[in-house]
Order: C-alpha cells, then sequence, then structure tokens
C-alpha cells in the first residue's frame, strides 16, 4: 500500500493553467499513458482531492455519475454539487487533521494504494508529514507560466522509472523523508 500522487504537469511544473484549465493537457498524444492510469486506478483503494480537481472532473467528465469506484475524500470548505458516487467533502485544517484524514484513507484503502489526484498544496503537506510515497507524473510538452503548482512546496524525491507514453515523459519517484 503506498500514497500516490499521480498527476501531469506542464514542463514548467503546473498540473492547470490559471483559469483551472486542463485544455493544454488533452491536446499532446497520451500514448499508452491512458491504459497505464487505467491500471493504476485498478490498483487504489481510496481518493483524495481538492475543491478545484473535484469541480473540473464534475463538469468534463463525459459519463454519468462520478468515474471512481473507490470512495473518494475532497478537500474543501465550499458547498460543492453532488455526484454520483461514494464521495464525501471534508476539511483537513492543520496537520493533525490532515494526520486523521490520511488515516481514514488509508483504513478504508483496505490494503490497496490511495491515490491523491490534485493539489499541489495538499501533495507537498503529505509529503511533509511523512505522508506521501510516491509522486508519479506525466510530463506534457508544453509550457503554461503560471497556474496551479504541481508541488506547493520543498519536496526531496528519488527517480525511480522514466518513461516515455506517447509525447509525455513519464516519471516515477519516491519520496525522500528526512
Amino acid at each position: 500500500m503506498s500514497t500516490v500522487y499521480m498527476t501531469a504537469t506542464s514542463l514548467d511544473g503546473f498540473i492547470a493553467d490559471e483559469e483551472n484549465s486542463l485544455d493544454w493537457l488533452f491536446a499532446a498524444d497520451g500514448g499508452e499513458a491512458e491504459s497505464d492510469t487505467e491500471g493504476f486506478i485498478a490498483t487504489v483503494g481510496a481518493v483524495l482531492m481538492g475543491a478545484t480537481t473535484y469541480e473540473w472532473i464534475v463538469g468534463h467528465e463525459e459519463v454519468e455519475g462520478w468515474p471512481y469506484s473507490a470512495p473518494t475524500w475532497v478537500l474543501t470548505h465550499r458547498d460543492l454539487p453532488r455526484t454520483g458516487g461514494d464521495v464525501r467533502f471534508v476539511a483537513a485544517d492543520g496537520d493533525e487533521q490532515l494526520r486523521a484524514l490520511h488515516r481514514e484513507l488509508v483504513e478504508a484503502a483496505d490494503g490497496r494504494d490511495v491515490w491523491l489526484v490534485g493539489g499541489g498544496g495538499v501533495a507537498a503537506d503529505l509529503a511533509r508529514l511523512g505522508l506521501l510515497d510516491v509522486v508519479d507524473v506525466s510530463l506534457a510538452p508544453v509550457t503554461l507560466g503560471a497556474g496551479a503548482p504541481l508541488l506547493a512546496g520543498r519536496v526531496d524525491l528519488r527517480p525511480v522509472k522514466v518513461q516515455r507514453a506517447g509525447d509525455f515523459a513519464c516519471l516515477r519517484y519516491e519520496v525522500v523523508r528526512g
């Protein structure tokens, strides 16, 4: 079981542009990255994401209901529209609440992976607390100049795997614990 931040980023390190759009991401050929993502999702027992990621999925996914079968926690302080599936809205203000939430995710995952879908600040906080194990990122061949950062804080990483999927460089890192 690992807590994995699996996402895509622009070459200059943004997971969304200044308008929180991911349109730039779909302009490049993902090759086999989509099947790798689907294989990974099959290993996931719990999902965590921020409110902005949740809103993007609800507004852009072309499926009825919720696209993930694993229970999903959304970090938010806002009222968000409900969708199908097992989606839980929570606030985790401070390190102790984030640790408690992570324990809940691990328990719900029942030996499977916990997937952090989006939220560079959340990823950096989990890493700082020693709760993030892996950063798995697909590097898109585009620069955005500004937007939501891949990681909003220092995280030391050790490269584990590098491969190409279409136009993307797919990089897997272990989080170095200090």
